[in-house]
């Protein structure tokens, strides 16, 4: 692990900014990730760097060892972490900084409530995801159910698009998926999203942010990044970007839009 992390930092140049994304982010579009990193660049004035890795925790344990600038992440691990990061902005779907957890069924099923999936094979995308497992972690939990016991078997998909395939597909009888996820694919791949429907949408919750290492916060590249995030919507290049992501715009909310997800934490401590 020590030399997995020496080389990563090894990497890093000093006109470069590191950044990270879990598969809250739409890490298959190859047009998409194109887009994005030329835009920051041209705003920062830095080279950019985009990380990927296969699961939250991989992203999240390089993000707060400082070995990444900033990550796109989700706001179960920033509330995890809340001592070690900083906001950095947070996307705005619709106008606002919020999103909700779908439960998602196949299309033709008949099932109607949370009783109804019971002794099924279920789908969640990342054991440190809020709308993936969170969400429907702490629902059952409420209800003094347990998922390893109320579903017949848990899968993790590690993405969120691959809960909609598992669901679509057969794989899975239901699962926990991202909201924004689920509507946007919805536009972009509608003959798969049109094999399944939500069954129960959450509360609205605290959007994935954007994040940094709080020894990094007061650096140029943050304040840069920062810049670049916040001021998108002014930016034709910024548009293209917002309109491939479906996303309005990034706002300077603070930590308190996480109340939500951190009472659900708190909640599951020492269960989790």
């Amino acid at each position: 692990m020590a030399c997995a992390l020496a080389a990563d930092r090894a990497h890093a140049q000093p006109g470069t900014i590191r950044f990270g994304l879990t598969p809250v982010f739409l890490t298959n579009d190859l047009e998409l990730l194109d887009a994005f990193r030329a835009y920051l660049e041209s705003e920062t004035g830095y080279q950019v760097e985009l990380i990927t890795r296969r699961t939250y925790q991989e992203v999240t344990a390089l993000l707060v060892s400082g070995q990444l600038d900033a990550a796109w992440i989700c706001g179960y691990p920033f509330v995890r972490y809340r001592n070690e990061l900083e906001l950095v902005a947070v996307p705005q779907w619709h106008g606002k900084p919020l999103y909700q957890s779908y439960l998602i069924v196949s299309e033709e099923r008949e099932a109607s409530s949370l009783a109804d999936l019971q002794d099924d094979i279920h789908a969640f995308s990342d054991p440190d995801s809020n709308s993936g497992y969170l969400v429907t972690r702490a629902l059952l939990f409420e209800k003094g159910l347990n998922p390893d016991y109320f579903f017949r078997r848990t899968i993790y998909t590690y993405g969120h698009r691959n809960v909609i395939r598992a669901v679509a597909s057969g794989l899975a009888q239901s699962g926990s998926v991202d909201g924004y996820v689920w509507e946007v694919m919805r536009d972009i791949e509608p003959e798969l999203v049109a094999g399944t429907r939500p069954l129960r949408k959450s509360e609205w919750l605290g959007f994935p942010p954007v994040a940094t290492n709080k020894s990094l916060a007061g650096s140029d590249r943050i304040a840069a990044l920062s810049g670049a995030l916040l001021t998108i919507p002014e930016k034709e290049q910024g548009r293209r970007v917002l309109e491939m992501l479906k996303l309005t715009g990034f706002t300077s909310s603070g930590p308190e839009i996480f109340d939500g997800i951190a009472s659900k934490v708190a909640m599951l401590r020492g269960v989790l």
